[in-house]
């Protein structure tokens, strides 16, 4: 089973770097998919990178993380100064992040409109279909 965990900016608003980065890692942690509203600073998803690399083990495989900025994509004129002016007033609050553990998120597609995101067969569900297959014979 594959859970989906929305968080808002506003959850991580009030929280230090470190605070912000212990939150998602431990999201991923319970084998949770995260879709955060905004994005973190490019200090904060380094940070955060190192962190889950220390805590690789045996059953904490990493994460994969994908970051949709509206600003990167090409904009002209009125809307890339709304853009600016919107960036100013919400902070990392524009675009969107996906935070999901390796053990479950197989691949992340991206291009700068939309997300692709597609996840591995759970092994319990191999193991099921593989002994219905020797009960049938």
């Amino acid at each position: 089973m594959v859970t989906l965990s929305f968080m808002p900016y506003s959850e991580i608003e009030d929280l230090s770097s470190l605070g912000r980065i212990r939150k998602l890692l431990n999201e991923a942690k319970e084998n949770k998919i995260v879709l955060l509203q905004g994005r973190l600073k490019k200090e904060e998803e380094t940070e955060l990178i190192k962190a889950t690399m220390e805590e690789i083990n045996k059953d904490f495989k990493g994460i994969e993380l994908a970051v949709i900025d509206p600003h990167s994509a090409q904009s002209a004129g009125v809307r890339k100064f709304k853009n600016a002016i919107f960036g100013m007033l919400l902070g990392d609050r524009q675009g969107m992040t996906i935070i999901g553990p390796a053990s479950i998120v197989k691949e992340i597609k991206k291009d700068p409109t939309k997300i692709e995101l597609l996840t591995k067969e759970s092994n319990s569900k191999k193991r099921k279909t593989r002994s219905r297959k020797k009960k049938k014979r």
